[in-house]
């Protein structure tokens, strides 16, 4: 290497060493472009790229050290990190194992797998990478940047944790957090919400106060004490609370809505509308405002307003709406569409498509040709509802069309009332190609002559009120007393199941919705919490049990304990926040004495 080569590779290695990272990078780009076959500075290369934020020129300088010198291991656990970035997770998850295969010492090769499989929401695998590195983490010597690194990795899995109900393995994750990391900010965060969830109101406030005053800046944090002050009813440093936290952040967004949903969530429907009043006031021109009270209308029964204010969330910022589309043809307004096409577009979750679908006849009725546009594993459940010419997927696209609208704005449309809610049910069936129908009636068969009830306790860990619509398995126990029934769980993503003794799980055969819907047919009664299968009861006919938070969804009212939408639903509610022993109470008591 020519000497002068030889003073630049030097002097990059030093920026670097300098933690000068754009100068280290420009140096390292200059002695390349002399000396391109040299494996370990396009390794340090892809490093520094990945600091600055660039992990298309990480990959390819870690690809180009690769090709040089394949056990440079450096480059490729960059080349993991950087494929992890451009959201390429399972070709990073493969450079991590082919890392630690070739060295089984290094910490960061099991930590960046342990975040890929984060990622990818695989817990199991997450957790067995996380025990290795956090066993190497022990050795001498380690980075404390890596280690606490790993911290973070091991809160996050607590979260996981959490939202799969297992309060005990999120804790116990929460401790090595801790151990790995004193410092952790989301270690500490968790351990407070794992304690509101067990029920230890006073310890988690404890925590809340102390982290809000380690962090004032942390809304969150602040948030949560106020939610930990509201279940334990004292309301009036709720307030206190809330006056504070709103003054400092009048026009905080964050803030504001998590106020308003933990004053739904306990009924306080006047401090609810002063929240949404003082908001209104602050920011004149917001959106926000008319959405919210559009729940509130909606859950008072208030259809004529509700309906119409739900249409403010078509004008929010499509940041601010993920479900948001875009689309060059106008919007329907309901008017006559005859010798035109319309597309009804599903916006939001399962749920909502399949109560909504409910109103195609209608649509119908007024126009030409119907496309309906459906989330793909609905197809099959959505192909037997009327009033519709085509249906279609967003990622299979549409056929040419010339008007368009969302399905949940079919019932301001059509402007429904309590009283004018399209109640033909069932107004879907079960399809004639059902992928698991075998293996389905098999198991069903299995009740004999027995009462078959089907059971879901916990909806999507992704919704934003899942840890209060969702109960814990063990808390269907009392069911054990009703005589000849063969229990069957239709719960999609939970390990934990209910200890009934003859309980028979169809989880495993349940591919579609199609499937469940052939299960729910041969069903005598469904028990189940506000999810989606409820839907698919609902619109199938199918007795059904539901079992509601506090203050529920607004689809469901008020003070009732039938459903307008649905008339083979019969309603229990919780008397008070989180009490859903009385609602599994009421629900053995009804079954018994029916």
């Amino acid at each position: 290497m020519h000497p002068d080569h030889t003073k630049l590779l030097r002097k990059a290695q030093a920026l670097d060493q300098a933690q000068k990272t754009m100068e280290a990078s420009l140096t390292y780009q200059k002695f390349l472009a002399l000396e391109p076959r040299h494996a370990e500075a396009w390794s340090n290369l892809s490093g520094k790229l990945l600091v600055l934020g660039d992990p298309q020129g990480a990959q390819t300088a870690a690809r180009a050290a690769l090709d040089l010198a394949p056990q440079t291991l450096a480059a490729r656990i960059n080349l993991g990190r950087a494929l992890m970035q451009l959201n390429r997770i399972q070709e990073a998850e493969d450079h991590f194992t082919t890392a630690m295969k070739q060295d089984k010492g290094r910490l960061d090769s099991p930590m960046f797998l342990a975040e890929c499989r984060l990622h990818q929401q695989d817990l199991r695998g997450a957790h067995q990478a996380l025990a290795t590195a956090t066993s190497l983490a022990a050795r001498p010597g380690r980075s404390e940047a890596l280690v606490a690194h790993l911290a973070e990795l091991w809160a996050i899995f607590s979260m996981g944790m959490s939202q799969e109900h297992r309060p005990e393995e999120a804790e116990a994750a929460c401790a090595t957090a801790l151990r790995l990391n004193g410092r952790n900010f989301s270690a500490k965060f968790s351990l407070g919400m794992i304690q509101m969830t067990r029920g230890h109101l006073e310890t988690a406030k404890e925590r809340f106060r102390q982290l809000a005053k380690t962090h004032p800046h942390k809304v969150e944090v602040r948030l949560q004490l106020i939610a930990c002050l509201a279940r334990q009813g004292d309301f009036l440093a709720v307030g206190e609370e809330i006056a504070k936290l709103v003054h400092e952040k009048p026009r905080d967004l964050i803030v504001y809505r998590g106020v308003l949903e933990i004053l739904y969530a306990h009924g306080r429907w006047s401090d609810l509308a002063a929240e949404i009043a003082r908001y209104r006031l602050m920011d004149p021109t917001s959106i926000h405002p008319d959405l919210n009270q559009a729940f509130v209308d909606l859950l008072f029964g208030e259809f004529r307003l509700g309906w119409e204010r739900h249409e403010a969330r078509l004008r929010l910022p499509t940041e601010e709406w993920l479900p948001h589309r875009s689309f060059s043809q106008p919007t329907w307004a309901g008017e006559p569409f005859l010798g035109k096409t319309l597309l009804v577009w599903a916006e939001q979750g399962f749920g909502d498509t399949l109560m909504f679908l409910r109103y195609l006849p209608q649509v119908k009725a007024l126009g030409g040709r119907v496309l309906v546009e459906v989330q793909a594993p609905l197809v099959g459940v959505a192909a037997t509802c009327p009033g519709f010419d085509a249906l279609v997927t967003r990622e299979g696209g549409a056929p040419p069309f010339d008007l368009q609208v969302s399905l949940q704005s079919l019932p301001w449309l059509f402007r429904t009332e309590l009283a004018s809610i399209p109640g033909e049910i069932p107004y879907l069936q079960v399809p004639s190609e059902v992928p698991r129908k075998r293996e389905i009636l098999e198991q069903l068969a299995l009740a004999e002559d027995k009462v078959r009830i089907g059971l879901v306790w916990a909806g999507s860990p992704l919704h934003s009120r899942d840890a209060e619509r969702s109960l814990k398995a063990d808390l269907l126990a009392p069911l054990e007393a009703l005589p000849g029934v063969v229990w069957y769980s239709l719960q999609a993503r939970r390990e934990e199941l209910p200890p009934l003794r003859n309980l028979v799980s169809l989880s495993p055969y349940l591919s579609s919705f199609s499937d469940t819907a052939y299960a729910l047919s041969g069903l005598d009664l469904l028990i189940t919490v506000d999810t989606a299968v409820v839907h698919l009861a609902g619109a199938l006919g199918i007795p059904t049990l539901l079992l509601l938070t506090y203050q529920p969804d607004y689809r469901w009212l008020l003070d009732r304990e039938d459903s307008p939408w649905y008339p083979t639903l019969h309603l229990y509610r919780q008397p008070a926040y989180g009490d859903w022993e009385a609602v599994i109470r009421r629900v053995v008591e009804d079954l018994t004495q029916g």
